[in-house]
């Protein structure tokens, strides 16, 4: 196994997980500015007032992701279980 082969390997899977992380991150962060204005516009500033809305919306985005986001990683897996005997040789 070469550094390049490692390298690739590495750079495959920080890819894989910024796919993966991608959906409720966005879900959360979209919700956080969306709340944070509604409070801005009614002088509400109350810090708890997010919480709520931001873990309905990671769950909802997991909920619908999921099975793109288990396809992902089980393709990736299979993969690299795949190229194993590669990589030795």
């Amino acid at each position: 196994m070469t550094p390049e082969m490692v390298i690739d390997i590495g750079k495959e899977a920080g890819t894989i997980l910024l796919y993966m992380a991608a959906p409720p991150l966005v879900t959360g962060l979209a919700i956080g500015v969306l709340v944070g204005m509604l409070q801005a516009a009614t002088s509400v500033q109350e810090m708890t007032l997010t919480f709520i809305p931001k873990l309905l919306g990671v769950f909802t985005a997991i909920l619908f992701a999921g099975h793109w986001m288990l396809a992902t990683i089980t393709d990736y897996t299979v993969g690299l279980y795949d190229r194993i005997p590669t990589l030795l040789g």
